[in-house]
């Protein structure tokens, strides 16, 4: 059976009744060669000198990897001169980027992790880039965008998707007409629809969660974690398996396949910080992809995509995944009024 690529796919999406413009359908081929690009240096590893890492720190005071530098310099430049975008944000840097003067302006934002996951780099297990993409207000027309601009809830994002840099690469992709999985077929370089209309489970039997954080966690996450513990003869009635990668888009793609509930919540560690994840960068991308795959995300207490953003490197607690264990998670939260 002959696949469809993903510009067939993206060309039949602007035929569509979700009418996809034709700027979108640009600006998604162009993140699709970058990220192709970054999945080419993750596949060299040692061989490309990419591991290990430098002696700079991003903004968020986390050392930086060789390869996070590396990919956040392939996005910006393969976004910079398609005339689709008015400026991009990334987790890499301290503020917005604004397209140079001598390159075409258009209404579109877009922000990205170019390298989530990067503790995992060099032990050669699964990474990859999370994106998304906001339409520039109206209000920024004729006038420099600012970081005010991209503080956008994640319900008005137009595209999320990210690819995972695995034993395929693969680009998981959302416009709001349901999620599909793209495989990179190396041998041509093309991607091809592989995943269509991927739904997430509504029950699951998994659960992926940092455990060794158990004495931080607020006592909602700490009850739902001990009853799937307790196994058949506990309140649950059944067995779970744990799963943790610590690579956010390994573990939301394994429970867009398969099922499961992501957890990172709010610890005592930091009680003043409502969550480690990246509102913009992360949770809204990823939160956009599985609520149109039949799932849920939440920060215990209300819809990650309802969320009004206050500052570019906001942080957030993230529950996602299998529809009813995170509206059981959000139960909890809700009984117990406590920080999400």
């Amino acid at each position: 059976m002959k696949r469809k690529t993903l510009t067939q796919f993206l060309i039949e999406q602007q035929r569509g009744p979700a009418a996809l413009p034709a700027e979108v359908r640009l600006l998604i081929e162009t993140i699709a060669r970058a990220c192709k690009a970054i999945g080419h240096a993750v596949g060299k590893g040692a061989l490309g000198g990419v591991l290990g890492s430098l002696e700079s720190e991003n903004v968020q005071g986390e050392v930086q990897k060789k390869l996070d530098v590396l990919s956040n310099e392939i996005l910006l430049e393969a976004n910079e001169w398609g005339g689709q975008l008015a400026a991009m944000a990334s987790e890499e840097m301290e503020t917005v980027h604004l397209i140079p003067t001598h390159y075409p302006k258009g209404e579109y934002l877009l922000l990205f992790d170019p390298l989530d996951g990067s503790s995992n780099i060099d032990v050669n297990v699964s990474i990859g880039t999370i994106f998304s993409v906001l339409r520039a207000p109206e209000s920024a027309k004729g006038r420099e965008i600012t970081e005010q601009d991209f503080l956008q809830p994640g319900t008005r994002q137009v595209v999320a998707g990210y690819a995972v840099y695995g034993p395929q690469t693969m680009l998981v992709l959302t416009v709001g007409t349901g999620v599909f999985g793209f495989t990179l077929d190396r041998e041509v370089g093309s991607w091809m629809l592989t995943h269509e209309n991927i739904r997430i489970p509504a029950d699951t039997k998994e659960f992926a969660i940092n455990m060794s954080n158990m004495r931080h966690w607020a006592p909602p996450v700490r009850r739902y974690v001990e009853e799937c513990l307790a196994g058949k003869t506990g309140p649950r009635g059944k067995d779970f398996n744990m799963r943790w990668i610590a690579s956010m888009v390994a573990d939301v793609h394994r429970i867009l396949n398969r099922g499961g509930i992501f957890m990172y919540p709010w610890d005592a560690r930091e009680p003043t910080k409502p969550g480690k994840l990246r509102l913009m960068y992360e949770a809204n991308p990823m939160s956009m992809i599985v609520e149109q795959a039949g799932g849920a995300s939440t920060n215990g207490l209300q819809r990650i995509l309802d969320i009004q953003p206050s500052a570019l490197h906001e942080r957030v607690s993230v529950i996602l995944g299998s529809k009813n264990e995170v509206e059981l998670v959000s139960r909890y939260h809700q009984e117990a009024g406590s920080q999400a």
